[in-house]
């Protein structure tokens, strides 16, 4: 029994020795970055861009704030019928122009009126003082 557990743990080591050998494996693989092609280098057409002016302003010199306006709001875009009109019903010809900066400035003066006002703002049509149980069933 002594020599039986021995030997099986060195038929198990051999076996799994065996399994690191080339014989059933075959470790040559293509590599992948090998096999890839370059497409060939060539010359882009020819799209007529105009060389530019001497002391003219380069377009990527435009101010960051103008440019980021430009991005987040799409510029002076033309506006269709639909939205020129809602924008004129809304009083947009009299709004101010920079009421973004206003709202954001931390000189606005701001009334904090704490939770029980917005309860009261946000509490559905029929709640309050006048609201009554109803026993009859609709």
């Amino acid at each position: 029994m002594r020599k039986i557990v021995p030997i099986a743990l060195g038929l198990a080591g051999v076996a799994l020795l065996s399994g690191c050998g080339k014989r059933g494996f075959d470790r040559a693989r293509p590599d992948e970055f090998a096999v890839a092609r370059q497409a060939p280098l060539v010359i882009p057409p020819d799209f007529s861009l105009t060389p530019p002016q001497p002391g003219a302003a380069r377009p990527q010199d435009a101010a960051s704030n103008t440019q980021t306006l430009d991005a987040l709001f799409g510029g002076p875009a033309q506006r269709s019928a639909g939205e020129s009109a809602t924008v004129t019903q809304a009083g947009g010809d009299t709004a101010d122009e920079g009421v973004r900066s206003t709202v954001g400035d931390p000189d606005t003066s701001v009334v904090d009126k704490g939770a029980t006002t917005r309860d009261i703002v946000a509490a559905p049509e029929g709640d309050g003082q006048d609201a009554r149980a109803s026993t009859q069933g609709k």
